[in-house]
């Protein structure tokens, strides 16, 4: 147990290896993370990656960081025995019980992929560590640039996130729960109306417990629910499946951004057609979305700092 001084909340700290297969393109993953943070909330640099989260015992601060060689989790909770829930989490998060050497040889016999393969071994697809954060972050960032979505998020998450805890270093926000978004979302939420009616739709049905998102959801099921929301499309269910469920087999057909990618490499942009070039990349379409996002452009706040390391 960690000492706070008499301000701080009290938190229990500990700090453990994260065992994965290699290879692993964690570097991308910290891209990534920045690329998408949300100010407050988050925190990347080249060899780490900071948030608060909410868990079942109270909010918590983790960093998973690069230590010679390998990769390791210092995480601080309100509650210890929400540290085995948080490490499950954050592996999810990393993609850390992926086999990268199946993945990579199976798209690695699609000749158009073989070179993506080639460049960036071991790439992982990004999970969620909070199921409804992530709907609520696709649906707030769907049909707008990464940059306008960080600012959007960022806003939204100063006005209805409650603060962080003291020993969060370096954070002050939580991200706003379902529930805070549904009470104060026709106050804040900005942006097109059907949009704003989307949001508000999903996070009042989470509020309400009328939709429930889980690891352990049946995919068909969640896809089907979601769905049914008002102004969820197949792009936003297929999303929160990637994600959420760490479906490995998702193609982001309705991706803009992939579909990009796929034209980059001289893939058809027919949805059709480029739907059935990835049947060849199956049961592993995710990873083979993922490569055709290619590689991000951090931002140029990513760097590091002595005050960021370990």
């Amino acid at each position: 147990m960690s000492t706070p001084s008499s301000s701080e909340a009290p938190f229990h700290e500990e700090d453990a290896a994260l065992d994965h297969r290699e290879p692993l393109d964690v570097r991308e993953l910290f891209v990534w993370f920045a690329v998408h943070a949300v100010e407050g909330v988050e925190l990347a640099t080249p060899t780490s990656y900071s948030r608060t989260i909410t868990l079942p015992g109270g909010p918590a601060w983790l960093r998973v960081y690069e230590h010679h060689g390998g990769l390791r989790l210092r995480s601080r909770v309100t509650d210890p025995a929400d540290l085995p829930v948080l490490t499950t989490r954050v592996r999810r998060l990393f993609d850390l019980d992926a086999d990268p050497l199946a993945v990579d040889r199976a798209l690695s016999r699609v000749p158009e992929l073989r070179p993506l393969v080639a460049a960036r071994p071991g790439l992982r697809v990004v999970g969620a560590l909070d199921p409804e954060e992530t709907l609520i972050r696709t649906l707030i960032g769907q049909q707008i640039s990464l940059a306008a979505a960080r600012t959007m998020l960022g806003a939204r998450t100063r006005e209805m996130g409650e603060p962080a805890p003291a020993f969060a270093t370096g954070l002050t926000h939580m991200f706003p729960t379902a529930r805070a978004v549904a009470e104060d979302g026709e106050r804040f939420l900005r942006g097109p109306r059907a949009r704003i009616r989307a949001v508000l739709g999903a996070v009042r049905a989470l509020a309400a417990g009328e939709l429930r998102l889980s690891p352990d959801d049946d995919a068909a099921r969640q896809r089907s629910a979601l769905l049914a929301l008002p102004g969820v499309g197949p792009w936003t269910a297929d999303t929160v499946r990637m994600r959420v469920l760490g479906d490995p087999d998702v193609f982001l057909v309705d991706d803009g951004a992939m579909r990009a990618g796929a034209r980059r490499i001289g893939l058809p942009e027919d949805k059709k057609a480029l739907t059935a070039w990835a049947q060849d990349a199956s049961p592993w379409r995710s990873y083979a979305t993922t490569h055709l996002w290619g590689p991000l452009t951090p931002p140029a706040t990513f760097s590091a700092s002595e005050s960021e390391q370990p």
